[in-house]
């Protein structure tokens, strides 16, 4: 994370490794001193492709100007994805310390709304649940949101850590289709019970504890075409060399999608 766009665009190509789900806070950063123009010509240059982005916060529960700016951040950033050509937008649902039958419906008709934007600009939005929070914490309620929104272009991401944080069953990804799964983000974590998990525990996949073969299994019976995304929010893997931990990483998840 404390890495500029441009070294992480240099470290993955050098790792063999030619996708990004880019951060973007990091491009909206690095963008205040490069243009569009130089940026792709960085990109191509190295043979790299922005896959996804994320994330997008603070979209379904708002209100009023709080509300009115979010959405305005949103636009931003699915320009940004437009110029680009990054095709899938991971949005996370709004924490919340409350949610009752109005405040879903609400977030549903928001939901709605920012996935017919999106639709506007070229863009998938993948709705992230969080194992942690209150208000969307598993997959099941993240697949029910958009099966109510009924949006071509809105699914679910699927991220590993929140599924196993959260109470999120295995059962859930009966639900789960290839096309209401819209991006995938894999990662471990080792020795921490569920409730003390944090971020920062995660490790690279099948270092830890998580049964990810469920997980992977599914994706190849529905026949997902997707992008899988290494997602190690651990300040400790940051102290590393960019190349090294992609090169790690790109390993890792290879070993996990290829096993038998």
């Amino acid at each position: 994370m404390p890495a500029a766009f441009a070294d992480d665009v240099a470290g993955y190509a050098d790792a063999g490794c030619f996708a990004i789900e880019v951060w973007l806070t990091k491009l909206e950063q690095h963008l205040a001193s490069a243009s569009p123009a130089d940026t792709k010509t960085l990109l191509a240059a190295r043979g790299v492709t922005l896959a996804a982005a994320s994330y997008q916060g603070g979209l379904l529960l708002s209100q009023g100007e709080q509300r009115k700016a979010h959405f305005e951040h949103f636009r931003r950033r699915l320009d940004l994805c437009q110029e680009f050509a990054i095709p899938t937008m991971v949005l996370a649902a709004d924490f919340a310390q409350k949610i009752d039958a109005v405040s879903l419906g609400r977030a549903v008709v928001s939901l709605k709304q920012a996935a017919q934007w999106a639709a506007g600009f070229g863009v998938r939005l993948a709705l992230e649940f969080r194992g942690a929070d209150t208000f969307c914490t598993s997959l099941d309620t993240a697949l029910s949101l958009v099966e109510q929104c009924g949006e071509l272009n809105l699914g679910v991401c699927l991220d590993a850590f929140h599924f196993y944080k959260g109470p999120s069953k295995t059962e859930d990804f009966d639900r789960l289709t290839n096309a209401n799964l819209a991006h995938v983000q894999l990662c471990d974590v080792a020795g921490v019970p569920r409730e003390l998990m944090a971020d920062a525990d995660r490790v690279f996949p099948g270092e830890g504890d998580f049964r990810l073969e469920p997980l992977i299994r599914k994706l190849r019976q529905i026949g997902y075409d997707g992008y899988v995304s290494l997602e190690l929010m651990n300040p400790m893997v940051w102290q590393s060399n960019i190349a090294q931990v992609a090169e790690l990483g790109l390993a890792a998840l290879a070993r996990q999608l290829e096993a038998p």
